[in-house]
């Protein structure tokens, strides 16, 4: 085997291993010994396949012990397996992403590459795909909302719409941000997507052209009644300065109340959601970053805030899909009485990730290290936020282009300014129990 890359993997795990986050084996159970099938004889199966002298002291003193497996299933492939020569990066990659698995936390990963580099891309504003947000935590890629215009509502995708194969290749068993990556691609060529809906009694087939999508994850505008309505679809790069182009137009215009729409967000930058929560609050913490050994940090709010005054009240509309970063905005304001929640019980993801690129362009590994808080210290993760003001939106409001969630946070700004109570659910249409 080529000792370069023996090096190369060997720093890759101990640089991994040094994180802090590998607990408990990477090898947990026992090497079989090949016996081959009934009637087939192998002429390798007796032959142990230990490490050797340049496996054992390229691994460090205290992991060579534990680590004698994997060299020996190492040195077994490269022996036994039928198809030669391997790919040594490959086998490397994949030992690297069955080490995050092993983990059991599905936000710790690890990504090539390629992948490394298109996860960033909507981050940053700009990409090239169908246009869509989607969960990537479910067994399918999910669309979770086309966005308006794009390729993908153009094509006639609907939320709740699963990708079960993508130009043919069924993701059955494929990590779903993997399958997110292969539905982006250069604009101008077209993705073949078989659609899984509920409701369908069979297999929805679409081309989809791609685009070049750009992204303004911060809008704004005046709504009737003198209701200020702001979206933020992200938190990256260039969130709080839409933010503060938009809240600097709104605010001038002397808005009664303001709408802060973070339905679908599925997160982003920390940093940007700690700009982002400063600009409606005006003193205090906006989160808490709590560790396995219990220690925490804490994160100010940063002075000097556009919309602080609690003069004017606030609605921050959530659902299914506001996760991570947008959980903590609206996590803070709901605990400082900034603002009332209105949609339904959020995603519930409130674990810190790190992407720490690996060495050699190999990709990057993601790791949770931590869980946040709310400024009461109230635990987001696998729980949610739950609404001051619980309103669902059923598919047939979608197909129709109705927004309940809407028009109930803005009939709950209304009572706000009025003085009068806040009902915890607006009326939803019934529909027969199963």
């Amino acid at each position: 085997m080529n000792k370069t890359l023996k090096t190369i993997f060997i720093v890759l795990v101990v640089i991994v291993l040094a994180l802090g986050s590998f607990a408990g084996g990477f090898v947990t159970g026992h090497l079989v010994p090949f016996v081959g099938l009934p009637g087939l004889q192998s002429p390798t199966a007796s032959a142990p396949a230990t490490a050797s002298p340049e496996e054992q002291s390229a691994t460090p003193g205290e992991y060579q012990s534990l680590f004698g497996p994997f060299w020996e299933a190492w040195n077994l492939v490269h022996q036994n397996y039928v198809d030669q020569p391997v790919d040594d990066v490959a086998l490397m990659r994949g030992a690297i992403s069955g080490m995050m698995q092993a983990l059991g936390d599905k936000h710790s990963s690890y990504m090539d590459p390629k992948d490394f580099q298109e996860a960033n891309a909507s981050l940053e504003g700009e990409y090239e795909g169908i246009g869509a947000y989607v969960d990537t935590t479910t067994k399918y890629l999910t669309i979770t909302s086309p966005m308006p215009g794009s390729p993908a509502e153009k094509a006639g995708l609907q939320p709740g719409d699963q990708v079960v194969a993508i130009d043919g290749e069924d993701m059955t068993g494929i990590v779903a941000e993997v399958a997110r990556t292969k539905v982006l691609g250069p604009q101008g060529t077209t993705v073949h997507l078989s659609i899984l809906r509920e409701g369908a009694d069979k297999i929805l087939e679409f081309d989809v052209v791609r685009e070049k999508i750009t992204l303004k994850s911060s809008s704004g505008k005046m709504l009737d009644n003198g209701i200020a309505y702001i979206q933020i679809t992200t938190f990256g790069a260039k969130t709080t300065p839409e933010l503060l182009a938009a809240l600097k137009d709104l605010m001038a215009q002397h808005p009664k109340g303001i709408i802060l729409d973070l339905r679908n967000n599925g997160g982003g930058y920390l940093q940007t959601a700690v700009e982002v929560a400063s600009q409606f609050v005006g003193d205090g913490v906006v989160l808490y970053e709590k560790y396995g050994d219990g220690s925490k940090t804490k994160y100010d709010i940063i002075p000097g805030g556009m919309a602080t005054d609690t003069n004017i009240p606030m609605v921050v509309l959530i659902n299914e899909g506001s996760a991570s970063a947008s959980e903590i905005v609206a996590g803070a304001l709901q605990d400082y009485g900034r603002a009332k929640l209105v949609g339904v019980t959020s995603y519930g993801k409130g674990s810190v990730q790190n992407w720490i690129p690996l060495t050699g362009d190999n990709g990057a590994v993601r790791i949770t290290i931590a869980k946040w808080l709310t400024p009461k210290e109230h635990t987001i993760h696998e729980i949610g936020l739950t609404p001051d003001v619980y309103v669902t939106m059923t598919e047939e409001d979608y197909k129709a282009k109705r927004d309940p969630q809407l028009d109930a946070a803005v009939e709950t700004l209304l009572a706000m300014l009025s003085g009068s109570p806040v009902p915890t659910s607006m009326p939803t249409p019934a529909f027969p129990t199963p």
